[in-house]
C-alpha cells in the first residue's frame, strides 16, 4: 500500500517536472515552468495520495461496523 502512495505522488510530480523542463526550452520566460510544474505535480500527487488512503480509511471503518454487527 506505501508503495502505491509512493507512486501517486511520484508521478505526478515527475510529469510536472518533465513538462516544465520542455516549456522552459521552447518558451522560455523570467519564470521557472520546470518549479512552478514541479510544485503543481506535487500538489496534485499529494491530493491523489490523500484521496486514496481516505478512501481505503471509509473502506476499513464500513468493514469494522459490519463486522461489529
Amino acid at each position: 500500500m506505501m508503495g502505491l502512495i509512493g507512486w501517486s505522488v511520484v508521478v505526478p510530480t515527475l510529469a510536472g517536472a518533465a513538462v516544465g523542463i520542455w516549456l522552459d526550452r521552447h518558451f522560455p520566460r523570467g519564470q521557472s515552468w520546470t518549479l512552478m510544474l514541479l510544485v503543481a505535480g506535487l500538489l496534485i500527487g499529494c491530493f491523489n495520495a490523500w484521496m486514496w488512503v481516505s478512501k481505503e480509511d471509509k473502506a476499513m471503518h464500513e468493514e469494522k461496523e459490519d463486522e461489529n454487527e
